[in-house]
């Protein structure tokens, strides 16, 4: 493979940024919600960027190439000899024929990490400045004991993970769980950015009174409303019927909305539990919402709930539903775990202890008793949310962060 030297950069001048995607735009969300909205929004700032998806997991979606709001999405093409160094080396390619200043390369792991790695070891064939993100933590305790991975794929995870971290010139970290993981494998905080997630959640402008009749739709419209938006994987469920419990026998008329699914059968074992209260009768599931119902949907209720244990998983992890509640403007209740305390900080919500059942019930009664108190958190949830995390504001932040890396290998 032939690299290309790159031209010399002055002050004024656009980035040329390439975007390096772990996989596709779909089934997962990294790539949907935080890759490409952290695009546009550089795009919008001046800058050109192009995101090279290697689609394995989005087969329709192969040797597909289009602009969205000025981003170049190229989804590499799987024909022929479609084998992980054969799609690697595509991707390696394709990052280099553009020349970039910057390659930001997204998760450690499989392919980006791949690139990463191999991008590193040529470095004196060009001049990109490497930045690698980290949304997880992958290693020991991380998602490797989560998912049934075979013991040599574990193996290579976790020493790409590590491997990764400290061969780049610049990491971003979506939690300052990840923050501290990765200053501890010696990279220095000058190298290292803080880059939570923000929302990608449309929202219509009339979305009161959409939330309005998807309550009336639901047979809800006079009964205090509860939110769970979830994928049931971040708490015990046992706990959480606990919690609700609780707070019906607090509030009877009381119900809880779930939206999301279970990935292993999650939602069945929930809905076992509250039989088990004799409490069932107090919940609607309505499973996954279309992207164009899920605003009105999740605006529907009075309050939501945000619980998580407190497990290293969830401590580095930057929680994409819980910015989208924000941004809707409901009033959350959150166990104080990892982002959930950075996102809920300044009054922008309530935290309670993770694992106090009364605590968090006792909160969640609270808001359903005071409406008023509840739409006054909801509106700072939705002010935090809008000048802390938005991702215009990102935008900015690590554009002098590439900058920074930019001048730093210079002098």
């Amino acid at each position: 493979m032939r690299y290309t030297m790159q031209t010399p950069l002055t002050v004024a001048q656009p980035l040329r940024i390439v975007f390096v995607a772990p996989f596709g735009l779909r089934p997962k969300g990294t790539v949907s919600v935080r890759a490409l909205p952290l695009a546009r929004a550089l795009v919008a700032r001046g800058h050109h960027v192009s995101l090279l998806i290697p689609p394995w997991d989005d087969p329709d979606s192969a040797g597909r190439t289009w602009q969205d709001a000025g981003v170049e999405v190229v989804n590499l093409p799987l024909a022929g000899r479609f084998t992980p160094p054969a799609l690697v080396a595509r991707l390696l390619a394709q990052t280099v024929r553009r020349r970039p200043h910057v390659v930001h390369l997204f998760k450690p792991k499989a392919y980006s990490g791949l690139v990463a790695a191999m991008l590193w070891q040529s470095r004196a064939l060009h001049r990109a400045t490497l930045v690698l993100d980290t949304d997880d933590w992958e290693g020991p305790g991380g998602w490797n004991a989560l998912h049934a991975y075979p013991p040599p794929l574990k193996w290579v995870f976790a020493w790409q993970e590590r491997y990764g971290l400290t061969h780049v010139h610049g990491v971003t970290v979506a939690s300052r769980a990840l923050e501290t993981l990765v200053w501890a494998m010696g990279v220095s905080p000058k190298q290292v950015h803080y880059l939570p997630n923000g929302s990608t959640l449309p929202i219509p402008p009339n979305l009161e009174r959409l939330a309005a009749h998807k309550r009336q739709h639901l047979r809800l419209t006079n009964t205090p409303l509860a939110l769970l938006y979830t994928r049931f994987f971040e708490f015990d469920l046992q706990r959480l019927a606990d919690v609700w419990l609780h707070v019906v026998q607090q509030l009877p008329a009381a119900r809880l909305l779930v939206v999301g699914k279970g990935l292993f059968g999650e939602d069945e074992h929930f809905a076992h539990a509250l039989r088990e209260r004799g409490i069932a009768h107090t919940w609607r599931h309505v499973g996954w919402v279309e992207p164009d119902q899920l605003a009105a949907t999740l605006r529907a209720a009075d309050v939501a709930l945000y619980p998580m244990d407190d497990t290293l998983v969830n401590r580095t992890k930057c929680p994409v539903k819980l910015a989208d509640l924000m941004a809707l403007g409901l009033p959350i209740v959150g166990e104080a775990v990892g982002q959930v305390c950075d996102y809920l900080d300044e009054g922008a919500g309530v935290l309670v202890p993770p694992g106090n059942v009364t605590a968090f019930a006792d909160a969640v009664g609270a808001l359903l008793r005071t409406p008023d108190d509840a739409r006054r958190l909801g509106k700072q949830a939705e002010h935090r949310l809008r000048t802390h995390f938005a991702w215009a504001q990102q935008a900015v932040r690590v554009e002098a962060f590439y900058k920074r890396l930019i001048a730093r290998r210079r002098s």
